[in-house]
């Protein structure tokens, strides 16, 4: 592991790393003050794509933590800001109803119709909306020269029940089908991280390599975060499972237990 002096920024993932469902990780709250406590400036990256940014940074407040809205970074807000430097895009909004407010600005084509131009379907998490009936609607609209953009692709997330199927078997399914390609927006997307980076407000001098993002998912958090040139630590918290981790190609910079570990790990001043 580098030397943690070595080390201007953190970029930090959500659910798993600081908390699960709605209780905060044994001793998150206290790691996350401690690094800021040590001058390092921090970020908080997802791909959740449930909450809208408002509602997101309430949640994680109210778990104690001591996070504004504006060191948060949602998928979903990239998808946003993506979408506004398009011109006057109609979109398909595949979101809770409540990260669609996020997306108030757009229009939006009618549900269950393919008969009305879309020029991009957005797609985020729906929990028991999806259906055969709705994959085909979003096929045909693919076949009409529709984009498709991804939240994210992840493969499962951890809840309070254990892990759960996420989005990215329907993403494949929808390209598979049509022979497109989504656009990826949220992690492990290079642009997303760089979005991030952009946002810690670093020197020009500081090198992307000398800022950390910290997942419990090793291919869209470390490994998306090091091809993207930053380092890699993985939590064993979350999502993680010992077997998956071994068998991925990906080799995080450094495992730690827990985030409450990752202070002492790191060499700071505790």
């Amino acid at each position: 592991m580098k030397n943690f002096s070595a080390f201007r920024g953190i970029l930090f993932d959500l659910d798993g790393v600081l908390y699960v469902d709605n209780q905060a990780l044994d001793g998150a709250v206290a790691a996350v003050e401690n690094i800021r406590a040590n001058g390092i400036p921090c970020r908080f990256v997802t791909n959740t794509s449930t909450l809208s940014l408002a509602s997101l940074a309430q949640k994680i407040n109210a778990l104690g933590f001591h996070i504004p809205q504006h060191e948060i970074m949602s998928a979903p807000q990239a998808a946003v800001l993506y979408l506004r430097e398009q011109s006057d895009p109609v979109c398909r909004l595949l979101l809770s109803d409540e990260v669609k407010k996020d997306f108030a600005e757009f229009r939006q084509a009618p549900f269950e119709s393919t008969e009305n131009k879309v020029d991009y379907i957005v797609i985020g998490d729906i929990g028991n909306a999806w259906s055969y009936s709705l994959l085909n609607e979003l096929f045909q609209h693919l076949l009409n020269g529709a984009k498709l953009i991804a939240i994210h692709k992840n493969r499962f997330w951890q809840t309070g029940g254990g892990l759960q199927m996420d989005i990215g078997g329907f993403v494949h399914a929808l390209e598979y089908a049509s022979g497109t390609t989504a656009m990826l927006i949220g992690k492990p997307s290079p642009h997303f991280f760089h979005r991030a980076l952009e946002s810690l407000g670093l020197p020009p001098e500081v090198t992307r390599s000398q800022v950390a993002m910290v997942g419990d998912d090793i291919d869209a958090d470390v490994g998306g975060a090091q091809r993207a040139g930053l380092s890699g630590i993985l939590v064993k918290t979350g999502k993680y499972r010992q077997a998956y981790a071994e068998a991925s190609l990906v080799k995080p910079d450094c495992v730690v237990d827990s985030i409450k570990n990752l202070p002492e790990v790191l060499g700071l001043v505790l």
